[in-house]
């Protein structure tokens, strides 16, 4: 237990205690335990951990006693904060003024006080481990060890409560700013759309009705940039798809049939004769977030058909579980990846430096979407690749 090693300043020790939002806060069976265990081991009728406010003592938790509040004024716990032992014991006949002064403020008349004084880790006093009786006694000197443990265990909780509420306030920050950087992520897209569509359009009217009149060098400008409108293009609906995917978070959990879903997903793609997607049948999800997962295979299919160069190219999605998880792959016939790169290729705004079918540059926000909703989700994903033979995404969600 830590002994005060300041001199006592009230107001200093109001500060101190208000940053742990204890007062007037409800029953927790975590101090309960701990009253009952002193109240136990030291054989007494009641035991209390007290709060010293600043005019009352409010117990946090009481056992052996109905009432919650007393005035604070010639209280026992009043003198054992002031107290510079480590363990204030009081005996009626030791000292008969203090029981007198006390009379009438407690629900009945005890004869025996022992209070353990709850330092900060500044030293000041905030609260009193305490023990009561009707009869004067002695404690062991394993009693008094033990009413030491119980009070260090109770400061223990009460830092724990202080550094939650930190975090708490923290959380709330960290809520705030994200929702100003999603509210300007969003306008600043928005904003760049507009324009971005006339330079896509212009320019691309440009090359069409200036068809064999410029230089080799001239078109090759022209198609430089209807090359970067369309990438910067696919970087602002990547970065719109990152934020609004906490949306899709907050959808309902439900029942989903799972070729259902991946039958709407796959037939976007099957219209063209040389792609080829197998999924498995007869599969029911219980209690998933069907707009999240639906979001994370469309994105991995997405990418396993523009990524292959093949000219067949197969998706093979595949379905196995456990007691604790669904599990599902996402293997193609693509070009697979290098494996010193598969840390990286779930990493915000990562690319790999790799054409897309189309000759297109990815935005590396795909795939860090896909990994957010499936951490959302309870899950993980990884990956198993090798160049120029395809890759197969692993990832596995929580059965809830």
């Amino acid at each position: 237990m830590q002994h005060k090693l300041i001199p006592f300043n009230e107001k200093l020790r109001r500060a101190a205690l208000k940053e742990y939002n204890i007062l007037n806060s409800g029953p927790d069976e975590d101090y309960d335990n701990l009253t009952f265990l002193a109240a136990a081991i030291c054989e007494v009728p009641v035991s209390k951990i007290s709060i010293v406010d600043e005019q009352r003592i409010w117990n946090k938790s009481v056992y052996g006693a109905e009432i919650q509040e007393i005035e604070r004024q010639n209280s026992f716990c009043d003198r054992a904060i002031h107290s510079d032992s480590p363990l204030l014991i009081l005996n009626r006949s030791e000292s008969p003024e203090i029981f007198e002064m006390a009379k009438g403020i407690y629900d009945r008349e005890f004869s025996f006080y022992a209070g353990v004084p709850l330092h900060n880790p500044q030293g000041h006093t905030i609260a009193v481990f305490c023990i009561f009786d009707t009869e004067e006694k002695n404690l062991s000197e394993k009693q008094k060890r033990a009413l030491k443990a119980l009070a260090q265990q109770t400061l223990k909780l009460f830092e724990f409560r202080k550094q939650k509420n930190k975090l708490y306030q923290v959380q709330i920050k960290l809520k705030e700013k994200y929702r100003e950087l999603e509210k300007f992520a969003s306008l600043v897209s928005h904003d760049l759309k507009s324009p971005l569509a006339n330079i896509i359009s212009l320019s691309e009217l440009l090359k069409d009705e200036n068809e064999g009149k410029f230089n080799e060098d001239t078109e090759q400008y022209i198609e430089y940039l209807v090359e970067s409108s369309y990438s910067l293009r696919n970087y602002i609906d990547g970065i719109l798809g990152f934020y609004r995917s906490d949306h899709v978070l907050e959808k309902d959990y439900t029942n989903v049939d799972l070729r259902k879903l991946l039958k709407g997903i796959t037939d976007l793609y099957q219209v063209s004769d040389d792609i080829e997607i197998a999924y498995p049948d007869d599969v029911m999800l219980h209690n998933v977030n069907k707009a999240a997962l639906t979001q994370v295979f469309m994105n991995l299919i997405s990418n396993s058909l523009k990524y292959n160069d093949k000219d067949l190219r197969k998706v093979d999605i595949g379905f196995s579980k456990n007691e604790e998880y669904y599990f599902f792959e996402v293997k193609d016939n693509g070009k697979g990846i290098p494996e010193e790169k598969f840390k990286d290729i779930f990493d915000l705004f990562t690319t790999l430096e790799t054409a897309d079918r189309e000759g297109n540059h990815g935005s590396g926000i795909g795939l860090a979407t896909v990994k957010k909703l499936i951490e959302s989700m309870g899950g993980t994903i990884s990956i198993e690749s090798e160049p120029e033979k395809g890759s197969n995404f692993k990832f596995q969600v929580k059965r809830f």
